[in-house]
């Protein structure tokens, strides 16, 4: 529940090519680098029912120098520290095997590669996930309705593949995230659906943004559930 920064698609591309041609001067050299865009800026990127994101994850697969080229482009813009974040890697959702399944997007300056995260190892990533206060859910539904849209349609079984090749199976998944993804699957009312998981979720992050305000420190990754369920449970009292 920190600081957030506004970022949209153009502004994002805009970021990375400072950043690939950063990279390139303080090299001196054609010393390649991948970047591979995961979470919200790989929805930005891959889907048009996103306009914005709030931050930047991806692994980094880079000399030293990248980490000073990331700063110089975050003061240029005044970014905030770690605007490119690569704090994804320490979360649940991560695993190495997303190098393996990401798709190739762009190279900027001849030396930085951009990979994304998309279908459906960017939903199984999202279901790990599962934060009720952010944008995973509704995420998932427009992937889902996107694809519909583009007559490639995601199948469950081609999810739960995806899941087991990530994480092996659902056993870590949380079960908010299982009951989701069944209910999406049982109605297929993408529309519906989307608006519904949007608005839980940016009253979800009101909430807990208000709590946080009364009460710092209160508010943590390992009670954000409770909080919302009491919180709801006293608005309908």
């Amino acid at each position: 529940m920190s600081t957030e920064m506004l970022i949209t698609k153009e502004t994002l591309e805009q970021y990375l090519k400072e950043l690939a041609k950063e990279f390139r001067r303080r090299t001196h050299k054609a010393v390649s680098a991948e970047i591979i865009l995961v979470g919200g800026a790989s929805t930005l990127i891959n889907y048009g029912f996103r306009e914005k994101t709030y931050d930047v994850d991806a692994i980094i697969q880079a000399e030293s120098s990248m980490k000073e080229a990331i700063n110089v482009v975050g003061d240029k813009y005044f970014l905030p520290n770690g605007w490119l974040n690569t704090d994804f890697c320490r979360t649940k959702s991560y695993t190495p095997r997303l190098i393996d399944v990401s798709i190739y997007y762009k190279t900027f300056s001849n030396v930085v590669t951009l990979r994304t995260v998309t279908s459906e190892y960017l939903i199984a990533m999202k279901l790990m996930s599962g934060r009720k206060y952010k944008n995973d859910l509704s995420d998932i539904v427009g992937i889902l309705r996107d694809h519909q849209l583009r007559n490639i349609p995601i199948s469950f079984n081609q999810i739960n593949a995806a899941v087991c090749k990530l994480y092996g199976d659902w056993s870590d998944i949380p079960l908010y995230s299982k009951e989701f993804i069944d209910i999406v699957y049982i109605t297929e009312d993408y529309d519906s659906l989307y608006q519904k998981y949007r608005n839980e979720e940016i009253e979800s992050k009101e909430i807990l943004l208000n709590i946080q305000g009364k009460y710092p420190g209160l508010v943590n990754r390992g009670n954000l559930d409770d909080i919302l369920i009491q919180a709801r449970r006293k608005d309908q009292s």
